[in-house]
């Protein structure tokens, strides 16, 4: 019997995974606002997912 697999506990589950082919200009305007805002990739992409909420 194999123990299953523990990580850290989180209020936030994030189960889904997808991938995106982005262009060099897209990338760049990505890496462009995660610098100046100071976030990783993927909160930046949360964050974007998430303003379309509103639209």
């Amino acid at each position: 019997m194999t123990k299953p697999k523990i990580g850290r506990p989180t209020d936030d589950p994030k189960p889904f995974k997808i991938d995106v082919r982005l262009s060099e200009r897209d990338l760049s305007i990505l890496d462009d606002y995660c610098n100046r805002k100071q976030k990783t990739r993927p909160e930046s992409v949360r964050e974007a997912i998430r303003s379309l909420k509103d639209k």
